[in-house]
């Protein structure tokens, strides 16, 4: 809805805005060559193989950009149950942001009383969403005339809205908002149960610089060894065995997310109370039997403790 208030804002008032740029004729994007592009032209023999090197460096981004999105969405605690069919719309849409919303929008959770932490039950497996914004994209073929009046800037507002919308539940940005928070204020994420706070900042700011280098490296004429570089973090990702433990690593960097990290360090520190709690029972029931047959004229025996801790 704000899209089109907004739609209708710059066309009533006239701005000289950048449009959304829609093709009005279905044909080759170059007026020079033909739906059918030779594998041989005028260019020399070496460029042919030359080309091979970015061929192939592209081939591993979108690899690694499927595969990451895939493993993502088939988090056993997601609860899929024909979690391969989520493959076939990596091939279909943006494999980096689609998919993930795709599965996002179609998780489902109940709740059984007023107040009460929603208990999520799975995802509505089904292929029908899928189809409908493929059919979708191909009738925006026939809505060019509408579509050029889209101005860019609310397009951009739009993407802007859905990368920060999906900023929530990641680790990563919540260590990093903790560079901004006392720590009476922190909220009580499982990691800062088990590793100092110092080695949490000091792990956020080699992710953060890792961050800034790729970017700085995509923005510049570098950009063609993008992948390498992504392939280079997981060299970074091994030399964080010299500076880390593997306590503090499996903490901060484990595939489980915090939800259920959280729910089984409580549940771990729920039974070592309960044994100390018996342990102390079990003290103070032999401690009033040995008080007891001391000051009894009855025959002592030998105190057996009926201990429900075992």
């Amino acid at each position: 809805m704000s899209i089109m208030t907004f739609v209708g804002l710059d066309m009533l008032i006239g701005l000289k805005t950048p449009k959304l740029i829609v093709p009005t004729e279905f044909k080759p994007t170059r007026a020079d060559r033909g739906w059918i592009v030779m594998p041989f032209g005028k260019n020399p023999w070496w460029i042919y193989l030359a080309s091979s090197v970015p061929a192939l460096l592209v081939t591993i981004l979108i690899f690694m950009d499927q595969q990451i999105s895939a493993v993502i969405v088939n988090r056993k605690e997601n609860k899929l149950k024909k979690g391969c069919g989520y493959h076939l719309d990596c091939s279909g849409w943006g494999p980096d942001g689609g998919l993930l919303l795709h599965g996002s929008a179609l998780m489902e959770s109940e709740s059984s009383a007023p107040g009460e932490q929603p208990q999520f039950l799975g995802v509505r497996e089904q292929r029908v969403t899928g189809l409908l914004v493929f059919i979708l994209t191909g009738v925006s073929i026939f809505l060019a005339p509408i579509l050029k009046y889209i101005p860019m800037p609310v397009l951009y507002g739009v993407f802007l809205y859905m990368g920060v919308a999906s900023l929530s539940g990641i680790q990563f940005w919540d260590r990093i908002k903790l560079y901004l928070m006392p720590s009476k204020h922190q909220p009580d994420y499982t990691y800062l149960r088990h590793v100092p706070l110092r080695r949490v900042h000091l792990f956020t700011l080699v992710q953060i610089t890792c961050l800034a280098v790729l970017w700085i490296l995509k923005s510049t004429f570098l950009a063609i060894i993008f992948p390498v570089m992504i392939l280079g973090l997981m060299v970074v990702r091994k030399m964080l065995d010299m500076v880390f433990s593997q306590h503090d690593l499996a903490w901060l960097d484990d595939l489980l997310p915090e939800k259920e990290k959280k729910k089984d360090d409580d549940k771990k520190k729920g039974k070592e109370k309960e044994k100390k709690k018996c342990k102390a029972d079990d003290s103070e029931e032999e401690e009033k039997y040995r008080s007891y047959s001391n000051h009894s004229r009855a025959p002592s025996r030998t105190w057996t403790a009926a201990s429900h801790c075992t």
